[in-house]
C-alpha cells in the first residue's frame, strides 16, 4: 500500500442532540418508543406516510405485548426506548432496511440502536464461560454473570466499505444477496490483528483481484444488521484486472460516473461515498 491515509468528514452531520445512556431516568415528560420484534421494527406511519416511533400517549395500546424495555438515551428532552414485543396480530413489522425510504437519518440511527440493543440482550441471557444466567447491570449497558463476574457489552463488528475509483470510472459490484440489477461499493470485516487500512487493501484484493492506494477516510455509519460499524473510504486504483471472488461476488465492473447502474439509496454510506466522488469530479449525484 502506498500513499498516506487522508481524512475528512462526510455528510450528513452526526446527531449531536442524542445522549446515550443505559440507566432509565426517574422522570421524563416526552418519550419515543421503538417497537422491536426479533430483527424487525413495527411499522408506524404519520399522515405523510413517513415512519415515526410510538409516542407516550400511544404506548398504552401496545403495553400488553411488551416483553422488555431498554432505555437508549435522550434526544434533546425526549427519552428514547427500544421495546421488545411479543405477538401483535394487528401490527405489521418490517426489516429496517426496507423502511429506509420512509425514515430520515435520525430515525434510522435511533431505530437501528433499538434493534441492536434488543438483539444483544436476547443473545446474552447466559454466561458464555460457565452457562449461568446473567443479569442486566444497574448502570452500564452490560449483562453480568453473578458467578464469573464476566461483563458482556454490546458487540460491534468493525468493517470497511470502499469506493474504488479510476479517474472518471468507479468500481461497483453485486453481492449474491443483492436484488437483481443492484450494484454497490466493496465491503468487508476487519480480521484479528489487522489495521483498518490493511483490511481495505486485503478485501479489495480478495473480492475483485485489484490493488489500490491513496486511501482516503471519509466517515462512518452504524449498520445494525445486526451489529456492524461501517468505516467509509475512497481508494485509487493502482493495478490489476478484475477477478471475482465467485462465492461472494456475482459481478463487478468499472462504470462511467455519468452512467451508473442501480445503486443504494441516499440513507446508506455506500451512496454517500459514491455521491461524494461524483461531486469531486463535477457530476451531480
Amino acid at each position: 500500500m502506498s500513499g498516506n491515509v487522508l481524512m475528512k468528514a462526510i455528510w450528513p452531520e452526526p446527531n449531536l442532540a442524542f445522549v446515550s445512556s443505559a440507566k432509565i431516568p426517574n422522570e421524563y415528560t416526552k418519550a419515543w418508543y421503538f417497537l422491536v420484534q426479533g430483527d424487525r421494527l413495527a411499522i408506524h406511519l404519520d399522515a405523510d406516510e413517513q415512519w415515526r416511533p410510538v409516542n407516550e400517549s400511544e404506548m398504552g395500546f401496545f403495553a400488553k405485548a411488551e416483553l422488555e424495555r431498554h432505555f437508549l438515551g435522550f434526544h434533546g428532552d425526549v427519552a428514547c426506548f427500544g421495546v421488545e414485543v411479543g405477538d401483535m396480530p394487528d401490527v405489521e413489522f418490517s426489516g429496517l432496511r426496507s423502511l429506509f425510504g420512509q425514515m430520515d437519518n435520525l430515525m434510522i440511527d435511533l431505530a437501528g440502536r433499538a434493534l441492536q440493543v434488543s438483539d444483544w440482550y436476547r443473545n446474552h441471557q447466559y454466561c458464555g464461560k460457565c452457562g449461568a444466567r446473567t443479569e442486566m447491570h444497574d448502570n452500564d449497558r452490560a449483562m453480568v454473570c453473578g458467578t464469573c463476574r464476566i461483563f458482556s457489552y454490546p458487540r460491534l463488528s468493525p468493517s470497511i466499505i470502499v469506493l474504488v475509483h479510476r479517474g472518471p470510472e468507479v468500481l461497483l459490484a453485486r453481492n449474491h444477496r443483492f436484488a437483481e440489477g443492484m450494484y454497490s461499493t466493496l465491503a468487508g470485516f476487519v480480521e484479528p490483528g489487522e489495521s483498518i487500512e490493511q483490511t481495505l487493501v486485503r478485501e479489495v484484493k480478495e473480492e475483485v483481484g485489484i490493488n489500490v492506494n491513496n486511501l482516503e477516510y471519509l466517515g462512518s455509519q452504524p449498520w445494525p444488521f445486526p451489529n456492524s460499524l461501517m468505516l467509509g473510504f475512497h481508494a485509487e486504483y493502482e493495478s490489476g484486472e478484475i477477478v471475482l471472488q465467485e462465492e461472494e461476488i456475482a459481478d463487478a465492473g468499472w462504470f462511467a460516473c455519468n452512467n451508473l447502474p442501480n445503486i443504494p439509496g441516499k440513507s446508506a454510506i455506500a451512496r454517500w461515498l459514491i455521491d461524494d466522488y461524483l461531486e469531486k469530479i463535477g457530476i451531480d449525484g
